[in-house]
């Protein structure tokens, strides 16, 4: 008895290890995805860096410069069209294309 209560354990010890990676493939997908946005950020913030607006106005033209890169990553990683999801990317978006305006001014090391 003792036995078979170990082995019921330890199988279900096994299943919830790395239960992230169950499909490697969709986590490969949303890495790309997010590369090719952040790369997009990273060029279209490079004219700023002279430009003497708002950096969060600036980083909101970058952001939107770069559509269909974060398009591409909602659909990559929201799959079932979750609003909360899709709303918390577009926000990380501007985040991450604020903070690539002020590195390029050098103001965010």
């Amino acid at each position: 008895m003792r036995t078979l209560i170990l082995v019921a354990l330890l199988s279900l010890a096994a299943c919830s290890v790395n239960q992230q990676y169950s499909e490697p493939w969709t986590v490969k997908a949303v890495g790309k995805t997010y590369e090719a946005r952040d790369a997009c950020l990273q060029r279209q913030a490079a004219p700023f860096a002279v430009d003497m607006s708002d950096a969060s106005s600036a980083g909101r033209t970058v952001s939107a410069n770069c559509q269909a890169e974060t398009d591409a990553l909602i659909a990559s990683s929201n799959p079932h069209r979750d609003p909360v999801v899709t709303a918390a990317i577009r926000q990380d978006t501007d985040f991450r294309a604020t903070g690539y305006v002020l590195k390029a001014r050098g103001q965010n090391n």
